[in-house]
């Protein structure tokens, strides 16, 4: 007897954390594109890439907007 309950308390425990693992990754997904939205970035991907290749191209647009805006900054003038 002792056993059975041991066992569906361990298939209760089991199953509390899927559901609580399946909420935290639905919603760590859908974070992502509001906070990259309100940072002022327009994420672009291709359609089917894979999860490596997003993250690349994702990267890359940073990237470019990091050298732009640098590029686009007033150069300090110098020590007198």
């Amino acid at each position: 007897m002792k056993s059975i309950f041991g066992l569906v308390g361990i298939l209760v425990v089991v199953a509390i954390v899927g559901f609580i693992a399946k909420a935290q990754l639905k919603s760590a997904s859908s974070v992502a594109a509001p906070a990259a939205a309100a940072a002022g970035l327009s994420i672009k991907t291709t359609e089917g890439a894979t999860p490596a290749q997003e993250s690349q191209q994702i990267q890359q647009q940073v990237l470019d907007k990091v050298n732009a805006s640098l590029q686009a900054a007033p150069k300090p003038e110098g020590d007198k």
